[in-house]
């Protein structure tokens, strides 16, 4: 059976529409799975009585792919895709990308830089007068004020520029419904005020209720104090419980960031994940080869939503949020059930997890009651009484689905947070876990050794990380198993200089560890390492900080990382000359 939304006026005809409610354009190729935004915002939108259809990666130089599906009765919703359109067609250094995952075949470029604003202009040509909502991680990104790494300048927001009525920030299931809901019983888009989770601009304030207001888009242009103190408002209000709009003042007019969405109770995330899914690719992409990121999640499931982690680098928190929202144990053995049935499946369950796989079903009393601590991270310094981990939840859900008929395996893909594997309550997750769910290799992301450039990551030091070291290998010497660490690490982030990367080098080559997994860092728009980077402070503290803003500099952190490939043999040399160490040539280079 054909559940794919229609992508065409073939598809309307079978299913004898004359008309779509809503039409999805995406800057990702069509895979109809619930990793993918479009697909899943349409089948929960599907799912509630409406007529969706999706336009994927339209050329944007035709017009006529933006005319594949007509013109809809209620919105068009616009996504970047699952990346930033830039963090999609660009390198950490600016470099084109060759490869994109989430196209057909893994062709660059089928999306168009700054995807959000190309795609909503091309339909306000076209269409005039259809209301046009912006979602996806480029709009929770880019919803107030941010520095733009690529264009090296503070840009206003996202709404603005693409000059559309509303954007969606963060995972959207709820505050979709709504809009769609609110202009199917007639009201103005230009009416949908408090509704959780969006963003509008208006004239005026009158429909907004106690405020805060942040540091203007002229002012963060002009002045990188009040960019910071912007950040600081901005992420201190960023938490559904607290209930306060921010709003920023872009020339005449204001940008109204509501209050995030609800986080999802168990039984809302199980609907969400229980609706139906071709859980593939579009049959237009077979002949280009298909979609090679679809491969990576084919046979994995998404556990639970949210981290709270809390790295200055990520940008989960601009959309999952702190919160973990997780799902049921039954419906985590519902969705694999119907992945066996798959006639590609070979047995293994690839991942269970998340943003990070031991935060599932993870709890503290203090979000419900008064939101998430604005003074107080849950894991840093030391883990917060209050965060509880959830370990005899995947401790039941993997015995469980090691019993379930034609499953052999099922691995823990997505990577751990070490931090919370260090101390006696971890014991039988983390036996359980080599004993069974690591093919391997486990992911585990230290990022750097230097304490001070920790800090500033908002990363565990560096000893909590060779403590998880020390217990991962003495667990998997008992079980007489060799599995190894895939370690991740982060060149170039503000803080990091010359000599901390020679540091972290040294102790590699100490260990004898060749990381595949290098990072060179990106300053994410509205991330606290993106306020770093650009201010070159520290938007809590206002200490000055050292940041490595030239892609040479870069190259020498990355090089000496990555110490054993002969390629980067002049990047160390000259490295070690500048810091006067080149007594070490011998123990990086032999």
């Amino acid at each position: 059976m054909n559940n794919f939304l229609p992508t065409s006026k073939n598809d309307l005809s079978a299913k004898g529409w004359n008309e779509l409610d809503i039409i999805l354009v995406t800057g990702d190729a069509y895979v109809d799975h619930p990793s993918y935004g479009a697909a899943l915002i349409g089948k929960v939108l599907e799912n509630a009585g409406f007529r969706v259809g999706v336009i994927a990666q339209p050329d944007w130089q035709n017009v006529d792919d933006f005319k594949a599906l007509g013109r809809p009765r209620l919105f068009f919703g616009v996504t970047a895709g699952n990346l930033d359109s830039m963090v999609a067609n660009y390198t950490a250094n600016k470099k084109v990308r060759n490869i994109d995952d989430y196209s057909p075949g893994g062709r660059s470029h089928l999306r168009p830089d700054r995807a959000g604003i190309i795609y909503a202009n091309k339909l306000q040509q076209i269409y005039k007068g259809v209301p046009i909502v912006l979602g996806g991680m480029e709009a929770s990104m880019r919803r107030l004020a941010h520095y733009d790494y690529w264009s090296d300048k503070v840009r206003r927001s996202l709404l603005l520029d693409a000059k559309c009525d509303m954007l969606v920030y963060g995972m959207g299931e709820k505050q979709s419904l709504e809009i769609a809901r609110r202009l199917q019983n007639g009201e103005d888009i230009h009416s949908l005020d408090n509704i959780r989770g969006t963003v509008v601009v208006r004239k005026n304030l009158d429909a907004v209720k106690d405020p805060i207001s942040v540091p203007s888009f002229e002012d963060v242009s002009e002045d990188k104090h009040k960019f910071n103190q912007a950040f600081k408002d901005i992420y201190a209000e960023a938490d559904p419980v607290r209930e306060r709009a921010v709003v920023q003042k872009h020339a005449d007019r204001f940008v109204v960031q509501y209050p995030p969405a609800l986080p999802l109770d168990v039984e809302e995330i199980d609907k969400i994940y229980s609706l139906t899914f071709m859980r593939d690719w579009h049959a237009s992409y077979d002949e280009a080869g298909g979609v090679s990121g679809f491969d990576t999640v084919r046979n994995s499931i998404t556990s639970h939503r949210g981290c709270a982690g809390g790295c200055s680098f990520c940008s989960l928190y601009l959309h999952q949020g702190r919160y973990i929202q997780s799902r049921s144990i039954g419906s985590i053995m519902d969705e694999i059930k119907i992945i066996s049935e798959d006639k590609k499946f070979k047995g293994t369950i690839t991942d269970i997890g998340g943003p990070t796989a031991n935060m599932y079903m993870a709890k503290c009393h203090v979000w419900k009651e008064r939101g998430a601590c604005r003074e107080k991270r849950c894991l840093l310094p030391e883990i917060c009484r209050h965060f509880k981990p959830g370990y005899k939840y995947s401790l039941e859900l993997w015995n469980k689905l090691k019993a379930m008929p034609k499953v052999k395996h099922v691995f823990v893909g997505s990577g751990v947070r070490y931090d919370l594997l260090t101390d006696s309550y971890s014991d039988e997750y983390l036996n359980e876990l080599c004993a069974h769910h690591v093919s391997g290799q486990l992911k585990a992301a230290p990022e750097h050794c230097a304490d001070h450039v920790l800090d500033l990551m908002n990363k565990p030091r560096f000893n909590v990380y060779e403590k998880f070291i020390d217990r991962f290998e003495r667990v998997n010497r008992r079980l007489n198993k060799k599995q190894f660490l895939v370690n991740y690490f982060i060149v170039g982030h503000p803080g990091a200089r010359l000599e901390d990367a020679l540091q972290l080098a040294l102790y590699l080559a100490k260990k004898h560890i060749n990381p595949e997994q290098v990072q060179d860092f990106i300053p994410l728009p509205m991330t606290l390492s993106g306020a770093m980077y650009y201010t070159e402070r520290d938007p809590f503290t206002g200490k000055k900080l050292y940041v490595a803003k030239y892609p040479h500099e870069r190259m020498m952190q990355r090089a000496l990382l990555q110490y054993k490939n002969p390629q980067n043999r002049q990047y160390i040399l000259k490295a070690l000359k500048i810091l006067d160490k080149e007594s070490l040539e011998k123990v990086l280079l032999g």
